[in-house]
């Protein structure tokens, strides 16, 4: 299954799109069936959403507490910390400012239905205020559990920073809850293994449920800001992988090969979370320890969003673009240093990238009605920025990793992982309680 997995996922989204067009062409958007059918496809993806974010809390804990404890030196945790958050700052600059650069040449705003957003203001609905001082406050967790239960990565971030340090400072004591950690991040990869089988279905049922509501003549309105937004993208993951591969040198094209299903996960459920799980795997393939994955990933997903950070500045200018607001390279350059800080908050707050979005337009004094223009686009600019969310955490993980000279030689691509038992002696009748000429006995028929 795992090596198929790739081609699986390629053919759930190539039907996806077939059936989904084939509902939205074939029944009414006011019909029962209509309505069925798409809840159907909504469900397939959000069972498979469920599962994944089961995994994610207790993975992340159980990685980063093991990682720590096993660093021994606190020292190092500093070190890399330093390195990660640099990486994070550059990786930031480069994904804001190809956005600015990029909006200004292409011009997509220019010429945007304006018109088509007179109840904008119904639509963007109430946004929840971006605040600098509550993303600070949010990021410390005063209930460990309440943490866990909302998935709230940054908070578990602290917490097991806290108790990775903890245990390690503790030595002999504290080592049968790090042996337990370990058996708990293997046991959430080994049931990884069992939800991915899905992986192919829920795929198919997001982009079914997607296309069958919007349909593929979306796309032509927007054609201009999809293909140009798709080619800004293209050229941010040409920009990483070379300053990858600067480090990594021609391992960037087996890292490249070893990411492709989280990549495809992420695309098609348009999700960062769906991705995590898998990509943990596969870093640990490529050759990257779990101390440092463990440590990194979390980190990233909170404040290395390369995609998401583009996507804001490149829709930012787009509003403006479309409104007729000649933005002057000085409030241009305020912007990016804007969405430097405000970029950072998006893991803790819903509705993330709308949020930074509209409280960047309200404070340039840009219309924040604007923001109902990408609404009905989104969900197809958002699964390119995800992918690009997965390829930026993969590389940076992987070049601080190899920056602290611990990348090890990668394992195979795919390797059987272990299954539960399924051939017992007894053939599943052991504790049961039948009568004796209901039970035939292999072992006896030999005799």
């Amino acid at each position: 299954m795992d090596k198929r997995l790739t081609l699986w996922i390629l053919a759930g989204m190539i039907l996806g799109v077939a059936v989904g067009y084939a509902v939205h062409t074939g029944f009414a958007p006011d019909s029962t069936q209509f309505e069925y059918l798409t809840k159907t496809f909504k469900l397939l993806s959000d069972i498979f959403l469920n599962l994944i974010k089961l995994l994610v809390a207790p993975l992340i804990l159980s990685t980063i507490v093991v990682g720590i404890a096993h660093m021994g030196d606190s020292s190092a945790l500093g070190r890399i910390g330093f390195r990660a958050i640099t990486w994070f700052i550059v990786a930031s600059f480069i994904s804001i400012g190809l956005g600015l650069l990029m909006v200004n040449v292409f011009q997509p705003g220019v010429g945007a239905p304006v018109d088509t957003i007179a109840n904008a203001a119904a639509t963007v609905g109430e946004v929840k205020k971006l605040d600098f001082w509550e993303f600070i406050l949010s990021i410390f967790p005063k209930n460990a559990f309440e943490a866990m239960a909302t998935n709230n990565i940054l908070q578990i971030l602290v917490f097991a920073l806290f108790a990775g340090v903890a245990l390690s400072a503790l030595g002999e004591k504290g080592a049968p809850l790090v042996r337990g950690a370990e058996a708990l991040a293997e046991m959430m990869l080994q049931i990884t293994h069992y939800v991915m089988r899905f992986a192919p279905i829920a795929v198919f049922g997001a982009l079914a449920a997607v296309v069958a509501k919007s349909g593929l003549a979306i796309l032509g309105t927007y054609l201009e800001l999809v293909t140009e937004f798709y080619l800004s993208l293209a050229l941010l993951w040409t920009i990483l992988l070379s300053l990858g591969a600067i480090f990594l040198g021609r391992r960037i094209w087996t890292l490249i090969r070893y990411i492709r299903e989280p990549m495809l996960i992420a695309f098609s459920t348009a999700s960062s979370e769906a991705a995590l799980p898998k990509l943990f795997e596969q870093l640990d393939r490529f050759g990257v320890p779990r101390r440092i994955s463990g440590f990194m990933l979390p980190l990233g997903y909170s404040f290395n969003l390369d995609g998401s950070m583009m996507y804001m500045s490149f829709a930012t200018i787009f509003i403006a673009q479309a409104y007729g607001i000649d933005l002057p390279i000085g409030t241009q350059i305020l912007i990016l240093l804007t969405l430097m800080i405000s970029s950072k908050g998006v893991a803790a707050v819903p509705r993330a990238s709308l949020v930074v979005i509209t409280g960047t337009l309200a404070m340039f004094d840009l219309p924040v009605e604007g923001v109902a223009l990408i609404l009905a686009i989104d969900q197809f600019l958002d699964m390119g920025r995800t992918a690009t969310n997965v390829v930026g955490n993969a590389v940076a993980t992987s070049v601080i990793t190899k920056w602290e000279g611990m990348l090890q030689v990668e394992e195979p691509e795919y390797i059987e992982s272990p299954h539960a038992p399924a051939h017992t002696i007894a053939g599943g009748k052991a504790g049961l309680d039948l009568a004796g000429d209901m039970v035939i006995d292999e072992r006896t028929k030999k005799l």
